[in-house]
């Protein structure tokens, strides 16, 4: 019995040294570990927890009644275009050949006078509905990014166009006095014609 607790004494004395050695040689390990968890940590808090999440972009009700007025609207803008140019053209025609415009000095009065200021106050109107209902769909999808750079081109460019056209109506009257205001007119009238056509077009065809 006396030799059975020497023998255990001995083998407690032995374990505990062992453990000892033991947690002596694990310490730069544990210590390792901890600084690499502790970097893990970091990392994780710096990475946000929405990273690359798309959100969805909603639009009301009234943006589609929009969109569908502005579209038939420049499906209706080519056509007017063309009714314009052409009677333009036989309204300097007729200037050229000394029928009258429609003064008080007699003569014949062209018969494409009143249908070229209606078309004009036509394509007013139109320009007039489209830069409301653009702008306003524009200002809407400010947080989308689908399209933006079409979207943007396409207004810039009808936005000249809209002051290129105010700018031909500021010669309407300096065509009907002489030849010269008429090309003057004319010049105006095309260039403001083409930048819109253009970019009606490239809205036709870009497609994102």
């Amino acid at each position: 019995m006396r030799r059975f607790a020497i023998l255990l004494a001995i083998s407690s004395t032995s374990a505990m040294s062992l453990a000892a050695q033991q947690l002596a040689t694990s310490t730069t390990p544990l210590r390792e570990c901890g600084a690499c968890v502790a970097s893990l940590a970091v990392g994780i808090h710096q990475v946000p927890a929405d990273t690359g999440r798309l959100r969805a972009i909603e639009y009301s009700d009234a943006y589609a009644v929009r969109l569908k007025i502005h579209r038939i609207a420049s499906y209706a803008e080519l056509p007017l275009f063309a009714a314009e140019y052409f009677l333009g053209e036989k309204l300097l025609r007729d200037q050229r050949n000394g029928v009258n415009q429609g003064g008080e000095d007699g003569g014949n009065r062209s018969s494409a006078r009143g249908a070229h200021s209606a078309v004009a106050a036509g394509l007013g109107v139109l320009f007039t509905v489209n830069t409301v209902t653009g702008g306003w769909n524009l200002y809407e999808s400010r947080k989308d990014p689908s399209g933006r750079t079409r979207k943007w081109i396409h207004t810039i460019a009808m936005l000249a166009a809209d002051a290129g056209f105010l700018w031909t109506a500021a010669a309407a009257e300096g065509a009907r006095e002489s030849d010269a205001g008429a090309r003057t007119h004319r010049t105006r009238a095309i260039a403001s014609i083409s930048l819109a056509t253009a970019s009606t077009v490239m809205m036709w065809l870009w497609k994102d």
